[in-house]
């Protein structure tokens, strides 16, 4: 998955796509459900990198949204229950339920180039990529070097989960270009309102 595709509400940058699927969700705590309709579900899924651009998805519709709205509250609560050392066993089994179904087949073909790309086999349904990003889940929670990577984001307004993959395992923030940058003109406010006083 590609890191900061998309706008600020579509952001890429977790390092997970469990984990960008949850963070659709901060939007969705405020009222906004980001990935309400088949359009800005679709643009999701593709910036996502579960189908590729292009890749007709006809059948998504208000079924498809309360999937993966579900499935967002099942990994946000599994996700922060190993963060926090808790258990979430209906989660758990919620997911591991969807992680059981196939995935979208993938095969190789030559794009306009003539380079191989990847597409999928045939157009995909809800079930077969809620799987796809079920298994990431598991994948990730059952991956014990992976899972001590898993971080809180530290921006005071943020609650994302992110992958820290940074050298020294010392990042702070689920994106220095948003919440790192806000913490530092928040900082830089402060000192400069001390300055005056």
């Amino acid at each position: 998955m590609a890191a900061g595709r998309g706008s600020y509400d579509r952001r890429f940058d977790s390092g997970r796509v469990c984990l960008d699927l949850m963070a659709t969700g901060e939007r969705a705590g405020r009222g906004a459900e980001p990935l309400d309709g088949a359009a800005p579900l679709g643009r999701w899924l593709v910036g996502a990198g579960l189908v590729p651009e292009g890749t007709a998805l006809a059948g998504i519709d208000a079924r498809w949204v309360r999937s993966f709205a579900e499935l967002r509250e099942g990994v946000g609560q599994l996700v922060r229950a190993e963060i926090d050392g808790r258990d979430a066993s209906a989660a758990l089994a919620r997911v591991n339920e969807l992680a059981a179904g196939a995935p979208p087949g993938i095969r190789a073909v030559r794009g306009e180039g003539g380079a191989l790309v990847r597409a999928l086999s045939t157009e995909p349904g809800c079930d077969a990529l809620l799987a796809a990003v079920a298994r990431d889940a598991v994948d990730l929670l059952t991956d014990p070097a992976a899972r001590a990577r898993l971080r809180q984001c530290e921006g005071e307004t943020c609650r994302r989960v992110y992958l820290d993959t940074s050298r020294g395992r010392r990042r702070r923030w689920c994106s220095s270009d948003v919440c790192g940058n806000r913490e530092r003109v928040a900082r830089h406010r402060r000192r400069a309102a001390l300055a005056r006083a």
